[in-house]
C-alpha cells in the first residue's frame, strides 16, 4: 500500500519544533547520564538508567506512530454485498446479549445476524428465536472465541463478516459506514473505535456536570489507531469490525493458538499483503469494565496475548510485514513492559532513602540543568502528540493502577501458560479490591516509610546530600499521591451502584396520576425500567404512588406503568416536588423500542456536549495554528421538553429546549427531525413553572465532535422569541390517540 494515497492530518509545525527540542534535550540528558552512573551500585544505577532509555525509546515509537493521522470518509455501499453478523457469547447475561442482538438486527443494510453460543444455553436459543436471529452452538469450546468464530464461518456464506462482542451494540448505520471500503478488493478488514456507553466505569474519568468525559482508551482509538492506519498497521480489535471472508480463508480462519485472536489475525492478514482501514467514527457502544477486577483481568489477557503472538510470530522478524508495520506492532507489544519501568520508578526513592545509595554521581545543580528540560519536554510532547487525548495526570494514575498487571502479563513471554487469578464472581467486592490494589498499597506504604525513615536518618546521621534527600522525598511524595489516587478511585467504583446504567438523556414525557390528571414534563436519568421525571408535580404525590404515562421517542410513544420510588423536594421556601424517581414497566415491544433508542447510540454525548478531547498548552496559546476541541454550545445545557408547531393549532413535533441558565442568554432547541429555519414556529415548553407559548425563529447549529448516531439530532439556536397570548383550554377528546392505561389497569404485581 502506498501511504501517499491516503488523506491525513500531519503534526502541526509548532508541535514538530517541540518534538525536535525534545529529541535534542533527551539525547543531551541521556548522554550526560551515562557518565554519572554510580560504580558503587552498578545494578541499581543501571536499572534506573535502563528505565529512562526505555521511556525514550517508547516515546520515539509513539511519535512515529502518531505523526500523521488518517482522515477517512465512508464510501457508498453496494446493495448486493452479502453480510453475516457474528455475535459470539459464552457466559454473558440474556439482558446484555439481547441489547446487542436488537441493535445488530436493526442495522440498515440487509444482513443475517448470528448468535454464536459457546455456553450452549437454552435461554440463548430462545432469545435468538424470539428476535429472529440465527442460533449456532458447537460441541466443545476449542480455541475459545477464535474457535467459535471459525465454526460459524463453516455454517455461513456472507461475503463480509461483521463482528460484535456480546456487550457491544452497533449504531443503525454501522454497515452503511463500513461496507463501502470493501470496493477496494485489497481491503481485508475495517476496524472502528470501541466506545462505551457506561460513562461511570472504571476506565472513565470526568462527566457529571462537566464537559470532559475521558476514557483510558481514548488515546488509542482517537489517535494511535489513526496513526497506525497511515502505515497500513491498524489492528483488528476483535469487535466493532468487518472482515472479508476470502481474506480469512487465505490465512486459515481466525488465528488460534493465542488468547488474543484479534492481534494475531490482523498481523497474519497484513503479512499476506492485504490492506486494512480504520474508520475513526464511533459506530458501536459497549459495556466498559465497571470495577478494578474486570479492568485488570482484561489488560492482563491483552498483555499475555501480545506475548503469545510475539513468541509465535516473531514480530520484528515476521515475513511479509513492512518495516513500518513491524515497528507499529512492536510498539504496541512493548507497551506492556512499561509495567517494569514504572515499578523501578515507584520503588527507586525507597531504595535511595532507606539505603543511602544514590543511582548517580552528580551535583544537584548539574542534575537539574540536564533533567528539568528532559522531564518537562517529555510530558509536554506527549500531550501535544496526543492532540488533547493524552491527559497525563489520568494516564499516570492508570499507569499506577495497572503496572503490576502489565509486568505480570509480560511473564507470558517466558511462561505462556501462566494464569492471572481474578476474584470469583459473587465474592465480596471490598475483599477483591484490597487484593488487587496490593501493589498500590505497597507503593504507598514503602514510599511513606522511606520518607519518614529518610528524614529521621538525615537529621540524626546524614548519609545523603540535602539535595538528594529533597529530590528523593519529592519523588516518593509523587508516587504516594498516585497510589492514593488509585486506591481512592477504586474504593469509589467498588461501592454499591445501580444494576442498570442510567443514561443522562432528556426525553419528553407525560404522567397520568390517580385522579386522571395529565402532567407534561421531561425525563432524564433513563434506563430500561427507571427514570426521573421533572414537571409541575402535585404536592400530594408520594413515594409508593402508582401512575402511568408515556415516553416520546423519535419514532413512537412508549406507554409505561410504574411506582414512585423517590422524590426530590423543592427548597424549603417552595412547597412541592422538583422531581420524582420512578421504577416502571412496559410492554415487550415498548422495551424493544426503548432499548433500541438508548443503546448503540452516542446521543448522551451530543445532548450533553461531552468530549474526550481537551486543549493542550499549544492549542490554548496558538489556536489558529494548533487546533483544539473547539467550543460546543450544548456543553452543560439542561433540557426541558417542548412541542413545536408551524401553526398554533397544527400537529406538534416533540423537541427539547434549553433551560435558562445564569450567565447565558442563548437558547437552543434540538429535535430528531428537521425544523423550518426561515419562518416563525410556535413553541410550548413544559416546565415546573408556567412557561408562556412563544413564537421563535431558529438557526441551525453545526456541532463539533460525534454526531447523533443512528438517531438524527438537529440542533438549533433560537435567534428570536416573542411571547404569544394564551389560548382557551381545549376539551380532551375521548378518542385521544395517546391515551395510556389508567391506574386501575395496572398489573396485579403492583
Amino acid at each position: 500500500m502506498n501511504p501517499n494515497r491516503l488523506s491525513y492530518t500531519p503534526l502541526e509545525w509548532p508541535r514538530r519544533l517541540l518534538v525536535l527540542a525534545f529529541l535534542a534535550a533527551s539525547v543531551w540528558y541521556l548522554h550526560w547520564r551515562l557518565g554519572t552512573l554510580n560504580p558503587d551500585a552498578p545494578i541499581f544505577s543501571g536499572l534506573i538508567y535502563a528505565a529512562e532509555v526505555f521511556g525514550f525509546a517508547t516515546a520515539l515509537l509513539h511519535v512515529f506512530m502518531c505523526w500523521r493521522l488518517t482522515v477517512r470518509s465512508a464510501p457508498p455501499v453496494r446493495l448486493d454485498v452479502s453480510v453475516d453478523v457474528f455475535v459470539p457469547t459464552y457466559n454473558e447475561s440474556v439482558d446484555l446479549v439481547r441489547k446487542t442482538l436488537l441493535a445488530a438486527r436493526g442495522m440498515d443494510h440487509p444482513h443475517k445476524t448470528w448468535l454464536l453460543d459457546d455456553g450452549r444455553r437454552p435461554e440463548m436459543r430462545a432469545l435468538a428465536a424470539q428476535l429472529g436471529c440465527e442460533y449456532l452452538e458447537r460441541a466443545d469450546n476449542l480455541h475459545a472465541k477464535a474457535g467459535n468464530l471459525n465454526h460459524a464461518l463453516k455454517h455461513s456464506s456472507g461475503e463480509l463478516i461483521a463482528i460484535f462482542d456480546a456487550d457491544h451494540a452497533p449504531r443503525r448505520d454501522f454497515l452503511a459506514k463500513t461496507l463501502g471500503y470493501f470496493e477496494n478488493k485489497r481491503v481485508a478488514f475495517v476496524q472502528t473505535p470501541q466506545d462505551f456507553y457506561n460513562l461511570d466505569s472504571y476506565q472513565h474519568r470526568g462527566g457529571g456536570g462537566g464537559r470532559a468525559v475521558w476514557t483510558e482508551q481514548s488515546l488509542f482509538f482517537r489517535v494511535i489507531q489513526r496513526g497506525k492506519d497511515y502505515w497500513n498497521s491498524a489492528f483488528f480489535c476483535g469487535s466493532c469490525a468487518v472482515v472479508r471472508r476470502s481474506a480469512l480463508e487465505e490465512i486459515g480462519g481466525f488465528a488460534t493458538g493465542t488468547i488474543t485472536e484479534d492481534l494475531h489475525t490482523s498481523m497474519r492478514i497484513h503479512a499476506k499483503g492485504h490492506e486494512s482501514v480504520y474508520h475513526a467514527e464511533p459506530l458501536a457502544f459497549g459495556l466498559a469494565p465497571e470495577s478494578i477486577q474486570p479492568f485488570l483481568a482484561q489488560r492482563v489477557r491483552w498483555g499475555q496475548g501480545a506475548m503469545h503472538v510475539w513468541r509465535k510470530e516473531g514480530i520484528l522478524t515476521h515475513r511479509g510485514l513492512s518495516l513500518a508495520q513491524r515497528l507499529n506492532y512492536f510498539a504496541s507489544v512493548l507497551t506492556y513492559f512499561d509495567g517494569w519501568q514504572k515499578a523501578i520508578f515507584y520503588f527507586a526513592p525507597v531504595a535511595v532513602l532507606l539505603s543511602g545509595v544514590l543511582p548517580m554521581r552528580a551535583s544537584m545543580t548539574d542534575f537539574l540543568i540536564h533533567f528539568a528540560p528532559f522531564c518537562v519536554l517529555t510530558f509536554w510532547v506527549f500531550e501535544e502528540v496526543a492532540r488533547g487525548y493524552g491527559r497525563s495526570l489520568f494516564i499516570e494514575q492508570y499507569n499506577m493502577a495497572r503496572f503490576a498487571a502489565f509486568a505480570w502479563a509480560t511473564l507470558a513471554w517466558v511462561a505462556p501458560t501462566l494464569k492471572f487469578l481474578v476474584t470469583a464472581k459473587g465474592a465480596p467486592a471490598a475483599r477483591g479490591a484490597v487484593r488487587l490494589t496490593f501493589p498500590q498499597w505497597s507503593v504507598l506504604t514503602l514510599n511513606a516509610l522511606a520518607i519518614a525513615v529518610g528524614g529521621v536518618v538525615y537529621m540524626v546521621s546524614p548519609n545523603l546530600p540535602l539535595g538528594a534527600v529533597v529530590a528523593s522525598v519529592f519523588w516518593a511524595v509523587v508516587n504516594s499521591a498516585l497510589a492514593i489516587g488509585v486506591i481512592a478511585f477504586t474504593a469509589i467504583t467498588q461501592r454499591n451502584r445501580r444494576k442498570q446504567y442510567r443514561f443522562p438523556v432528556a426525553l419528553p414525557a407525560e404522567l397520568v396520576v390517580a385522579d386522571g390528571s395529565r402532567l407534561s414534563g421531561t425525563v432524564d436519568d433513563v434506563s430500561e425500567n427507571g427514570l426521573r421525571f421533572y414537571g409541575k408535580l402535585p404536592v400530594s404525590l408520594a413515594v409508593g404512588d402508582m401512575l402511568t404515562g408515556h415516553l416520546t421517542l423519535p419514532e413512537s410513544r412508549v406507554a409505561f406503568w410504574g411506582e414512585v420510588r423517590g422524590a426530590v423536594p423543592l427548597p424549603e421556601d417552595e412547597p412541592g416536588l422538583k422531581a420524582v424517581g420512578l421504577h416502571f414497566s412496559t410492554s415487550k415491544e415498548g422495551r424493544n423500542q426503548l432499548e433500541g433508542f438508548l443503546f448503540g447510540s452516542d446521543l448522551q454525548w451530543v445532548l450533553n456536549g461531552y468530549t474526550d478531547q481537551v486543549d493542550t498548552p499549544m492549542s490554548r496559546l496558538m489556536p489558529r495554528l494548533v487546533p483544539g476541541p473547539g467550543p460546543n454550545p450544548l456543553a452543560q445545557v439542561r433540557w426541558n421538553a417542548g412541542a413545536a408547531r408551524v401553526d398554533r393549532n397544527g400537529p406538534a413535533e416533540s423537541v427539547l429546549m434549553s433551560a435558562r441558565s445564569a450567565g447565558s442568554d442563548d437558547a437552543f432547541v434540538v429535535s430528531h427531525n428537521a425544523l423550518p429555519e426561515q419562518r416563525d414556529l410556535v413553541l410550548d415548553v413544559s416546565r415546573r413553572t408556567d412557561a408562556p407559548t412563544c413564537s421563535v425563529r431558529l438557526e441551525r447549529l453545526a456541532l463539533n465532535g460525534p454526531g447523533g448516531g443512528d438517531i438524527a439530532v438537529f440542533a438549533y439556536r433560537v435567534v428570536s422569541s416573542t411571547e404569544l397570548p394564551p389560548l382557551p383550554a381545549a376539551t380532551p377528546q375521548a378518542d385521544d390517540p395517546w391515551e395510556v392505561p389508567r391506574r386501575q389497569s395496572l398489573p396485579s404485581t403492583y
